[in-house]
């Protein structure tokens, strides 16, 4: 492993992601910032339009684009790199500690707003807002019976239930403070976590309490090991009958089969998915036929929001390491360590 090397006077960046543009000028005042189409495409940065500046970059900020084998061969001088995202899932990261490249990251960039989808689904869910909105749409609240969507959409309010929050970590905690000023009680699952982590706003408990107390579940776990399948077929049959599960989160937390089935039973009452085991699923997938089920298409963090905090988050990781100081996210600080 080499050491980070020296950061030039004025050094080279090189943007490849969804970038804000008074993020972008502010920057222009110390780097030389060179911005280009943002990729929805996955490709490697290798097959930037620009190979110019790709080659003479100090500094890449990437958000879809992957700093593969091929890009860090492409770019023989980057010192630094961003990855618009969570965790660096877009970067070779063993590679890039190899050439001593600290790989910074933007956590909790969409927080926010993963949680207003998450409570949205909630919402929605509870009280069948699209189910009514459908039906309305396809013409059938008629005058003949004016009062049938207040029999077919009966829905149940916040207030006094138990939410459950899976993972209380940064979106945990933005859905836990949604929650109480619904007026909802609160318990949260996350192994990490001290009893008292949240005060009096909620408890934290073990994962059996959680699903015997929750009228609705919300999953907020990050994917691991550890809590891939953490909802499965013991753990559904936990659940209250009645309650819901919302998961805005990581669809392979819970076991598809058995959600589905405990859809059909009746047993939960309903679900909000904003994450599939296949995206998009197949138009026969079994969940297109559960009247008891919202669906969005995966757009928890589809926001012009998240682009504005992670330019930020961004910027903030360039400062930081243009003035030989570590950025506060840093997914490979063994680089630090001969310093």
């Amino acid at each position: 492993m080499t050491a980070p090397t020296p950061v030039p006077e004025r050094p080279r960046v090189l943007v490849t992601a969804a970038f804000d543009g008074a993020v972008a000028k502010e920057l222009e005042r110390d780097f030389e910032v060179t911005v280009t189409s943002p990729s929805t495409s996955g490709r490697s940065l290798a097959e930037v339009e620009d190979a110019l500046a790709l080659a003479s970059a100090d500094a890449v900020v990437c958000e879809l684009d992957r700093l593969d084998g091929a890009a860090l061969a492409a770019a023989p001088g980057l010192r630094f790199a961003v990855s618009c995202r969570a965790a660096p899932v877009n970067i070779d990261l063993d590679a890039c500690t190899a050439r001593g490249i600290p790989v910074a990251t933007t956590p909790g960039r969409n927080a926010d707003v993963t949680a207003d989808l998450a409570f949205t689904l909630l919402l929605s869910t509870l009280r069948n807002t699209s189910r009514a909105e459908a039906w309305m749409r396809e013409g059938n609240w008629t005058e003949d019976d004016v009062f049938a969507p207040y029999r077919l959409f009966r829905g149940r309010g916040l207030n006094g239930l138990t939410l459950g929050i899976l993972g209380g970590g940064a979106v945990g905690r933005r859905v836990l403070a949604r929650a109480r000023a619904f007026g909802m009680r609160v318990v949260v699952y996350d192994p990490y976590l001290a009893p008292g982590a949240f005060g009096d706003e909620a408890r934290v408990v073990e994962l059996d309490e959680l699903l015997a107390a929750a009228d609705v579940v919300s999953v907020h776990v990050p994917l691991a090991e550890s809590t891939i399948g953490l909802i499965g077929e013991r753990e559904l049959a936990r659940m209250r009958p009645g309650a819901y599960l919302v998961n805005a989160g990581r669809a392979a937390v819970v076991e598809e089969g058995p959600l589905i089935a405990s859809l059909r039973s009746g047993h939960l009452a309903g679900a909000g998915l904003d994450v599939f085991w296949a995206e998009p699923p197949r138009p026969d997938h079994p969940l297109f036929s559960l009247p008891n089920v919202t669906m969005t298409p995966h757009i928890g963090g589809a926001s012009d929001d998240v682009i504005a905090v992670h330019s930020r988050l961004a910027a903030e990781a360039l400062r930081a390491w243009s003035a030989g100081e570590r950025p506060a996210a840093v997914a490979n600080p063994g680089v630090y360590a001969d310093r």
